[in-house]
């Protein structure tokens, strides 16, 4: 059994100072509330699942290497990757423990709350009612949520689908202010139980006045829960019925699932979750969560190898049809980010160091960091790490560093 980390040992020494990268850019902003122990691992596992290209024996590569450095130098409990190779071969790889109080192994390819990594989901639903005509996506918002978005700088008529999905309507995230942020520090642990409809997070958002970029982008949830509002006026229908049906259901993705109202614990096999809002913060376990606080900017849970196939079959185009799917990769870059980074609507691009492009989106939430991309050789990696400690802020551009030398590699 691996040796149980101290909860009272001090923090890992930090790494040096690291150029800004995509995921140091963009995932701390998607946490869905942003703005520790000494984790020692008396083992790390890895596996290799019995799926349709996976073949040999667990093996260390660079990819294990570097979820043991996430563990061994960032101090995050679990780490986990899936990883499909230029050959297609598909490999399941883990470090840590899957539990500080009982040193329980981490469990293989297990489920993890993914985060704004969501938004991916509902971009591409929102595409798909947009080849059947049942939403424009250069209408404004209030053909479709009439009266519903007034707020200082902030009117219905001037944002469109397309601003929504794509972060330029102006309209500020519902985590900017409380009770996501306390003082300026997030406060998630306080709220883990907490149920709130999306209307309500929507009345945070529109208290604030709009940020002052105009069209400029501005990464915000609460664009999401706009879309979302979207696509349940569009069908009729909950939204977590129209992305079960529509896409989960279609591809297999027998480990992810949306969340019902109130459920507060992961269903399947999963390393258990942290959170420290600070550098003097213990890590505090936040496993169960009401993800109604997220809602449709970031409640989905699934796993790493369920990730790839999700964004190797959108990228692949079995999602949407050539149109919709040449919107989604249509991507701005905003002033601020990286060079090299680009957002379109729901989904990323970011250069790759051996000149390749990876596709993906990034996902932060109480418990969860998750990073990934694919590439349009065919190459996908997704690592996630169950820990969202504000006071490591380098434990994002390592996880970045490690999605680039996976598909590099």
């Amino acid at each position: 059994m691996p040796q149980q980390p101290d909860p009272q040992q001090s923090r890992p020494q930090q790494r040096g100072p690291r150029r800004p990268t995509r995921t140091s850019a963009l995932v701390l902003v998607s946490a869905f509330a942003v703005g520790a122990a000494l984790a020692v691992p008396g083992a790390a596992f890895a596996g290799d699942r019995e799926r349709p290209h996976g073949q040999g024996k667990p093996r260390a590569d660079v990819v294990q290497q570097g979820l043991d450095r996430l563990v061994r130098e960032d101090g995050v409990p679990a780490a986990l990757a899936s990883v499909t190779d230029r050959k297609g071969r598909d490999r399941d790889l883990v470090a840590g423990v899957g539990d500080l109080a009982t040193g329980a192994r981490v469990p293989v390819d297990g489920q993890v709350r993914i985060g704004s990594n969501s938004k991916t989901f509902v971009a591409a639903t929102v595409l798909q009612l947009v080849g059947e005509g049942a939403i424009g996506l250069d209408d404004p918002i209030e053909a479709y949520l009439p009266g519903l978005v007034r707020g200082d700088g902030v009117d219905g008529h001037d944002i469109t689908v397309r601003d929504l999905l794509q972060h330029t309507s102006g309209i500020r995230s519902y985590t900017d202010g409380p009770p996501f942020l306390q003082d300026g520090v997030p406060d998630l642990a306080a709220i883990t139980d907490w149920y709130v409809e999306p209307h309500e997070l929507l009345d945070l958002a529109l208290a604030m006045p709009a940020s002052g970029g105009g069209k400029a982008f501005a990464y915000s949830n609460t664009n999401y829960l706009l879309a979302g509002l979207i696509v349940q006026k569009a069908t009729g229908r909950p939204l977590a019925e129209a992305i079960t049906e529509r896409i989960i259901e279609p591809l297999g993705l027998r480990s992810t699932y949306v969340p019902d109202r109130g459920e507060r614990a992961i269903r399947g096999p999963h390393p258990h979750g942290y959170f420290a809002a600070t550098a003097d913060s213990a890590l505090v376990d936040v496993t169960d969560l009401d993800s109604s606080q997220a809602w449709a900017s970031g409640d989905i849970v699934s796993t790493p190898s369920d990730l790839n196939a999700f964004f190797s079959a959108l990228l692949g185009g079995k999602i949407l049809r050539p149109a919709e799917l040449a919107q989604m990769k249509a991507v701005i870059t905003p002033d601020g980010l990286p060079e090299g980074f680009g957002y379109g609507l729901g989904l990323t691009s970011t250069a790759l160091s051996c000149g390749d492009v990876a596709w993906g989106h990034g996902g932060a939430i109480a418990g969860y960091l998750t990073e990934g991309g694919v590439t349009d050789s065919g190459r996908a990696v997704t690592v996630a790490v169950a820990a969202l400690d504000v006071g490591q802020p380098d434990t994002t551009a390592h996880l970045a560093e490690l999605v680039d030398t996976a598909l590099c590699s």
